[in-house]
């Protein structure tokens, strides 16, 4: 049973949305993020990389960023920049990217669903990474950016998210620097609140789209606010996170790549060998790069050619939903004992790049820093939904989900 529930968000003016919503900490580095705010005082970047407005020479994890994060939320709140509702409620959002449309309804996750793996996850985390939304959340008594869920689709919810559409004016509607419509309604309806916290009362599992070291972070701000109110009684908002959920036919994992440094010492012929164990193995004669179109393939990038790899029968079990992920095919028997990346998730000579860049990224680190590189063909939402049942977890950097979701848009204080 799955407990969502409303909140009074905190909110950008209606006229200024487009100038508020950023795109995701995490998906571009700090000079990235300088560049993405500048001559824009009311990026939410501010907020979320508040490391922006303070001098390069400083870590961007020392406690003075944590300490600008929080004075920049608060200014925001003052000028009026962001407003909290007066009541609780449900959010729709909605995204349309290429002529696709994904619809969610902001609303909080009890922190002890994802404690009880009612909220099921699919990836490990890394504690350095999760420290650092630690210390924004904590510093900020907010959570600044939401946790991206999914759920098997729901008729009902559906229905009513369509007819309040329908029937109301958005209160945001913009198109951001790269081309994506956003759309936000406050549905404020005690009777569909009601009835759709009835459902999700009613739904074993929500799952982790994106966002699993924000989920545990959120997780452990909770915890030091339990800890330092001993009486809490899990009425106070700081026992929830802010979520979005979608149903899972809406959502799109685009491929994620890999790029390696180097080829561990081997020769090319035999690299290629080594390949050859594995897979079936051909130069490219196409246009253009490879995009792999089914399960099973793989294209490489290496010495400015375009080879198609594909896996051969029984290097990998079928029946295991680990196994026989693509990019588990790749680690198992390609990066691992050909190229000796045993552990992706830490090794330097490896570095990942989303679908969203092209296939084209690819070439252009082969041609700067890298050595070879690899472009897959993208995780399944029913394959991610299955390893989550399955209490398993999947390789580092399984699935890249696209549209992000803009950040600062909502905002959930965990003082209420």
């Amino acid at each position: 049973m799955a407990v969502f529930r409303p909140f009074k968000g905190i909110r950008p003016r209606k006229e200024l949305a487009d100038r508020v919503a950023c795109l995701p900490y995490d998906v571009m580095n700090r000079s990235e993020a300088k560049s993405m705010a500048e001559g824009n005082p009311q990026s939410f970047l501010h907020v979320v990389r508040s490391e922006i407005d303070l001098p390069e020479s400083m870590s961007p994890y020392d406690p003075a960023v944590y300490q600008k994060a929080k004075e920049n939320l608060e200014k925001f709140l003052e000028d009026g920049i962001l407003i909290q509702d007066e009541k609780p409620g449900f959010y729709i959002y909605r995204q349309l990217m290429n002529g696709r449309v994904q619809t969610g309804l902001v609303g909080c996750t009890a922190v002890d669903d994802y404690e009880n793996d009612i909220i099921k996850k699919h990836e490990f985390t890394r504690p350095e990474k999760e420290v650092d939304r630690i210390n924004n959340f904590d510093a900020t008594d907010a959570n600044t950016e939401p946790i991206f869920l999914t759920y098997r689709k729901n008729e009902i919810i559906n229905r009513r998210i369509n007819d309040w559409i329908k029937f109301h004016m958005p209160e945001y509607h913009f198109t951001s620097e790269d081309g994506i419509q956003h759309m936000l309604w406050v549905l404020d309806s005690e009777e569909i609140i009601s009835e759709i916290q009835d459902i999700f009362q009613a739904t074993d599992y929500l799952y982790i789209a994106d966002g699993h070291h924000r989920s545990a972070s959120a997780s452990k701000v909770a915890k030091m606010r339990r800890e330092a109110n001993p009486g809490y009684d899990n009425t106070e908002e700081f026992n929830y996170f802010m979520s979005v959920l979608f149903p899972d036919e809406d959502l799109f994992i685009m491929d994620y790549n890999r790029v390696v440094k180097d080829l561990n010492g081997l020769s090319k012929e035999d690299f290629f060998k080594g390949i050859q164990k594995a897979f079936e193995m051909e130069e490219w004669e196409g246009e253009g790069p490879f995009k792999p179109m089914a399960k099973g393939s793989v294209g490489m990038y290496f010495e400015r050619k375009w080879y198609a790899l594909k896996a051969k029968e029984g290097i990998f079990d079928p029946a295991d939903p680990i196994e026989r992920l693509d990019v588990s095919i790749v680690q198992n028997n390609l990066l691992g004992p050909l190229l000796g990346i045993e552990d992706p998730r830490t090794d330097k000579r490896i570095d990942f790049v989303g679908g969203i860049r092209g296939l084209q990224e690819l070439e252009r680190r082969v041609a700067t820093d890298m050595t070879v590189a690899f472009s897959m063909y993208p995780t399944t939402m029913e394959e991610l939904l299955a390893i989550a049942d399955a209490g398993v977890v999947m390789p580092p950097k399984s699935t890249w989900f696209e549209p992000k979701l803009r950040s600062g848009l909502f905002v959930h204080s965990l003082k209420g």
